[in-house]
């Protein structure tokens, strides 16, 4: 009997250690301890494991034992980084080295890589702002002909590209895709919904401005509001409150304060969704098929340096100055972003919903016992040239892109990891812990249903139509590293004063063509810049599309909603 039980306990052993057996057995733990809650069975999980499981030994017989991805440092990847990687290696045997740096580097890194032709890493996940120019200069794999072709084995059955939910923002002007999306943030308003609703400052406001403390709905509202709590409430509980937050120190991360749609939101760009035809919000205007960027100045039909960028950089020097804390104009994006979870500020304009996470934390003076915030999202209020039926912000889509030269086999591990941190098995789990939801499936979710008292409106946007509104950089952009980086160096000397807001534009619109005119002259893959001759600016300003005429009155009155509306117009699919 002891023999007989020996031997079985060894031959068990064995079964155990041989490769599939220990595979599944890894993925079973993992579905167990880890990618709960998901909208898959877990039956449905482990038969999705298995594809990779299968997948995985044949890259491992090709010799493939293990690949180099990077993105860039966000709660979002920090978990895919120490937790998914270390489940796909156990589950698959492919060990994954996630290195997490600044944007800033993803992009340098990425642009070294396009310029030697030899990519650095196996597999990249970068903003989908670049879409533009991995189409043009035709080193990114097309995603597309790939899954058809030559990674058809490699594709999970399961993908449903159809769930995910910014795949219309990495589609080229060809209709391929070219990114697949790993996270998504939008830019809206934050505010403090616990001071919004105290009847003492309802009635002090309304006395003032004549109209409803509420959720501002243009950037006069949100000057009035950001002017009374710096000005006239000036401290709560003994504190100082300030009405607006933002940052304005020289460093890269300024550009995004721009590039991430600034300029549209003030209303610089044409009517049309995602990004204004034929004027983009970066101010670049291309051709009637959105293919070929024709210029940004305005005297070649752009509006980098119109009335409604010149207003739109204007106003975010003079609310910084007047009604963020002092220390605000020498921060950077990344020391700005907790200040408003500190209680002291009671609204921010330009706020990312990636964010929400750090801003949910038990204990932190923005957060009720109960566990519920005291702060509310919504959609951020529009400039005097805004016009329904623009861009009515911006939104991240983080992506994953892979380099159409690069090892065949290397490239089709990192396509495998790719879809296990995208896939349903773990999605939806990765989606409650960095909050940047990808697909429709998770999105409708029960768990995102029980979240949602916490998460101050997240949930309620991504369940709107209306989040279609807020977009990413569009195709117009034909090199973004390039273009992105005359941003921040521009902005900085209006900020100091060194240039009127003017003169700075004028200067960004100019280095712009001036950038272009080089990608003109040396040739892109695809639809390379083809630049307008200079023409009497006057020539383009209109009433009636971009650039828009300068206003008469860049300060119509105030208006403000009250967030319930709100709420019910997301419900109806309307921005507002």
């Amino acid at each position: 009997m002891k023999f007989r039980y020996t031997a079985l306990t060894a031959a068990m052993a064995c079964a155990l250690s041989s490769p599939g057996w220990a595979d599944e057995a890894a993925a079973k733990k993992w579905i167990d301890s880890e990618f709960q809650p998901s909208t898959l069975t877990k039956a449905q999980q482990a038969a999705e494991m298995k594809w990779f499981i299968d997948a995985a030994k044949k890259l491992q017989a090709k010799g493939i034992k293990e690949i180099s991805v990077v993105s860039e440092t966000i709660t979002t990847h920090e978990y895919e980084s120490k937790t998914l990687a270390k489940a796909f290696e156990e589950i698959t045997g492919i060990k994954v080295k996630h290195d997490l740096i600044g944007e800033g580097d993803v992009v340098e890194k990425l642009q070294t890589s396009m310029q030697s032709g030899k990519s650095i890493y196996d597999g990249w996940i970068t903003d989908s702002d670049l879409i533009g120019t991995h189409y043009r200069y035709g080193k990114a794999l097309n995603l597309t002909g790939y899954m058809a072709g030559a990674g058809k084995e490699w594709t999970n059955p399961g993908l449903d590209l159809k769930d995910f939910i910014g795949t219309s923002f990495t589609t080229g002007p060809d209709k391929n895709l070219y990114q697949l999306p790993d996270q998504q943030f939008a830019n809206l308003y934050w505010f403090r919904a616990d001071l919004f609703a105290r009847q003492d400052l309802k009635d002090k406001f309304k006395a003032k401005y004549g109209y409803e403390l509420g959720v501002p709905q243009n950037w006069s509202a949100y000057e009035d509001i950001a002017a009374f709590f710096s000005e006239d409430v000036k401290t709560i509980d003994g504190k100082p409150i300030y009405g607006h937050m933002d940052y304005g120190k020289k460093d890269p991360s300024l550009g995004w304060r721009f590039t991430d749609a600034w300029l549209s939101m003030a209303g610089t760009a044409d009517i049309g969704i995602p990004n204004g035809k034929p004027v983009d919000e970066w101010g670049i205007r291309a051709s009637a098929d959105g293919c070929t960027p024709l210029g940004a100045s305005v005297s070649r039909g752009g509006a980098t340096n119109s009335p409604a960028a010149v207003y739109a950089l204007t106003k975010y020097i003079d609310w910084m100055k007047k009604y963020s804390p002092k220390e605000a104009i020498g921060m950077t994006f990344g020391e700005a972003g907790p200040v408003p979870a500190q209680g002291q500020i009671a609204q921010q304009i330009f706020w990312y919903t990636a964010f929400t996470a750090d801003m949910i934390k038990p204990g932190l003076p923005v957060v009720n016992a109960d566990g519920t915030p005291k702060w509310r999202m919504a959609p951020g209020p529009n400039g005097p040239y805004w016009k329904p039926g623009m861009q009515n912000g911006y939104q991240d889509v983080g992506s994953w892109t892979f380099f159409k030269d690069h090892d065949a086999n290397k490239v089709a591990a990192a396509w495998l990891y790719a879809q296990f941190v995208t896939a349903k098995t773990t999605s939806l789990k990765k989606t409650l812990v960095g909050l940047t939801p990808i697909r429709e499936s998770d999105i409708q979710s029960q768990a995102m249903t029980d979240m949602a008292p916490k998460l101050g409106g997240l949930v309620e946007f991504y369940r709107s139509p209306a989040r279609v509104a807020w977009t990413p950089t569009g195709t117009n952009v034909p090199d973004y590293p390039k273009l992105a980086q005359l941003w921040w160096k521009n902005v900085a000397v209006a900020v100091t004063g060194e240039k009127t807001p003017q003169a700075a534009m004028d200067n960004l619109a100019e280095e712009m063509d001036q950038v272009m005119a080089r990608l003109e002259r040396a040739g892109m893959e695809k639809c390379a810049p083809k630049l307008n001759p200079k023409g009497d600016p006057n020539k383009y300003l209109s009433t009636k599309n971009a650039p828009w005429k300068k206003l008469d009155n860049e300060k119509p009155k105030g208006e403000t909603i009250a967030y319930e509306t709100l709420l019910n117009a997301w419900k109806n699919g309307k921005v507002r």
